[in-house]
């Protein structure tokens, strides 16, 4: 290990201890709180909504409810729900599945209060377009003096939202499977982001209402096969996520709160590399709405991670703990492994597709945050031009490790979460009586 893998070993343990943990589940309690529960009676008004029953043409915002929820699908359903989830279960054990459900649980309300802020708190750029995210909701809605926050958000989103990961394991799969150059793949990852990004976020929520639906569909149903192969193994899986979750297996006392450690922050940080509630990047997707009512977006926004770990990331579990392989591959190389013990041949193929489509889809959206956060630290005419140095960044990230990158962007992670989650806590009673306005709106056209 050279001194830069070291440097971000260091940093990430540092960050991600159990007290950044502590503070998310107990930052998600605090809303589940104030809230009442409340906006999960949204749930089913949530679909229509993205369905288009309340659009409206002259609401301030880019896209509609439904292409803001792909864009921010779009950015959370991928590698981390297939390495990601690989990754947890090699260093966390079946049981961090369990705790990657609880974040996700938590994640709905989480990401109804900060997507919610981010359409309550928007600021006009300089071609006079509404922009919403962390940084403009910490700015306009906790005022100047806390603008360091916004800046330390923008940071940590410049860095954290490059693609790495998912060129690194785009590059790495088909380099295994075809023996092609991960510099190649780099090329052609190159290229297709570049045209894309350049058409900004409308181009970016064409794309994404495309894409996102067709991969999901895909591999939903081919998960599903391969669950049905396995289905012998289901109820022992099930037994296993539930019983090493709390490291009920440990061979001591110590050992036991050892390995509850290592589960609870391996499921938590791989949840939340997976749906990324807290992290502030799906509100810079859902800012970016077409609506009057805040609310109405933060309860589409609320979608999110149900789809994202409730269903891609258990769908990917059970894949891989019944296929029943050991391995010590860990990543999208363990996923495509798992696919195809239940289909040979044909398992590699759907891998190969669906994992493509995720990385692509991921990156397109990645690239439009980290362009956003650019903008926002420099001004719209000198954050344009970052987009080149994240181009040159993607072709490293084709040579650099796994462990590096993950650790990379769990640090980046970190230290968007803190300021997301903070001015989220100070906002959240502007939130809760928003909600109840918005509600009993509803109850009144009922």
């Amino acid at each position: 290990m050279n001194q830069f893998e070291k440097f971000w070993v260091l940093l990430v343990d540092t960050l991600w201890g159990l007290p950044l943990v502590i503070f998310i589940l107990i930052t998600s309690m605090y809303f589940s709180y104030i809230s009442g529960l409340r906006p999960l009676i949204g749930f089913r008004h949530a679909f229509s909504v993205i369905f288009g029953k309340y659009n409206e043409k002259t609401s301030p915002g880019e896209v509609s409810h439904f292409q803001a929820l792909m864009v921010a699908l779009s950015g959370t359903i991928g590698m981390g729900n297939i390495a990601g989830v690989a990754i947890a279960i090699n260093m966390g054990g079946a049981g961090a599945i369990f705790w990657m459900w609880i974040a996700g649980l938590f994640g709905m309300i989480i990401k109804f209060f900060t997507c919610t802020l981010s359409c309550l708190y928007r600021k006009k750029d300089e071609n006079g377009i509404e922009q919403g995210g962390p940084m403009y909701f910490i700015e306009c809605g906790l005022g100047k003096r806390f603008k360091l926050l916004a800046i330390l958000f923008a940071l940590g989103g410049l860095i954290g939202c490059i693609p790495m990961f998912q060129v690194n394991q785009l590059a790495s799969f088909v380099h295994s499977e075809f023996s092609i150059s991960p510099i190649n793949t780099g090329i052609l990852c190159l290229l297709i982001i570049g045209f894309v990004i350049l058409g900004d976020i409308k181009r970016v929520g064409m794309i994404a209402a495309r894409i996102v639906p067709f991969m999901f569909i895909i591999y939903l149903i081919s998960s599903f096969v391969v669950i049905i192969i396995n289905i012998n193994e289901v109820p022992k899986v099930l037994g296993d996520i539930f019983s090493s979750a709390f490291g009920m297996n440990a061979i001591s006392g110590g050992a036991t709160g050892l390995i509850f450690k290592e589960v609870l922050v391996t499921g938590i940080k791989r949840a939340i590399f997976s749906n990324e509630a807290g992290v502030g990047t799906e509100a810079m997707a859902h800012g970016a709405a077409k609506t009057k009512e805040p609310v109405r977006e933060g309860l589409v926004a609320m979608l999110g991670p149900f789809i994202d770990t409730h269903i891609v990331c258990t769908c990917t579990a059970l894949v891989i703990l019944t296929s029943g392989i050991s391995t010590s591959e860990s990543g999208i190389i363990a996923t495509a492994m798992s696919f195809n013990q239940a289909l040979p041949n044909i398992g590699n193929m759907i891998v190969y597709l669906v994992f493509s489509l995720f990385a692509i889809s991921t990156m397109i959206t990645y690239s439009y945050y980290s362009l956003k956060c650019a903008r926002y630290l420099f001004g719209k005419k000198i954050g344009d031009k970052y987009i080149y140095v994240y181009l040159v960044i993607i072709q490293l990230s084709t040579i650099w490790t796994q462990t590096t990158i993950i650790n990379i962007i769990d640090c980046m992670f970190a230290l968007m979460i803190f300021p997301t989650l903070l001015s989220t806590i100070l906002l959240a009673k502007k939130v809760t009586s928003e909600m109840n306005i918005y509600f009993d709106k509803l109850k009144s056209l009922q």
